[in-house]
């Protein structure tokens, strides 16, 4: 009886452990609602949350660039990713403004003094928000740092990206955004 036991557990085991692999392959998808409009091309509408302005009193939020086409950029002063691609913002945003449009940058979870800090060390000449409570990064289904959205001038979500971007991912989003304005 034995016997029967040991082989009956292992192929119970070995279920489970399928089970387990087909669970975690499953749960590793991305499933938001908002990657999923943009991967089926729908484009949806961004949040707008009010937020602390990093420069000044006063506060700001997405809807006031209504009109514009905006780069949103969540980013942290201790996050290394955002170090790392602050340059390449810093020419995104000559390039947007040149057309109008702005990067917004949106300081998640850091203190005044540290975002400050990185602005001046990185000469970043573009609006920073503050999402101490981390409210805007809950709307837009944050799930690191840095991650960055293309909005459109109609406030619609056209593209992002869960990473560091990088100047082949604005060649592909920003550049042909840009071309229909022109």
């Amino acid at each position: 009886m034995r016997r029967l036991a040991v082989p009956g557990l292992v192929a119970v085991l070995a279920i489970g452990l399928v089970a387990l692999l087909i669970f975690g392959v499953l749960q590793t998808t991305d499933d938001s609602s908002i990657d999923q409009a943009v991967a089926k091309g729908d484009a949806p509408a961004a949040p707008s949350v009010v937020l602390s302005r990093l420069a000044g009193d006063g506060s700001g939020s997405l809807a006031d660039y209504r009109g514009r086409v905006v780069l949103v950029n969540f980013f942290a002063s201790w996050c290394a990713p955002c170090d790392q691609e602050a340059p390449l913002l810093n020419d995104v945003q000559r390039t947007l403004a040149a057309s109008g449009g702005t990067v917004l940058g949106v300081a998640v979870d850091d203190t005044r003094e540290r975002t400050q800090e990185f602005v001046t060390k990185h000469g970043v000449r573009y609006p920073i928000l503050r999402d101490i409570d981390r409210k805007m990064s809950k709307d837009f289904e944050l799930k690191g740092l840095p991650e960055t959205f293309l909005v459109d001038a109609q406030g619609r979500i056209l593209a992002l990206e869960r990473q560091q971007i990088t100047r082949a991912w604005i060649d592909r989003t920003l550049d042909p955004t840009l071309a229909r304005l022109r």
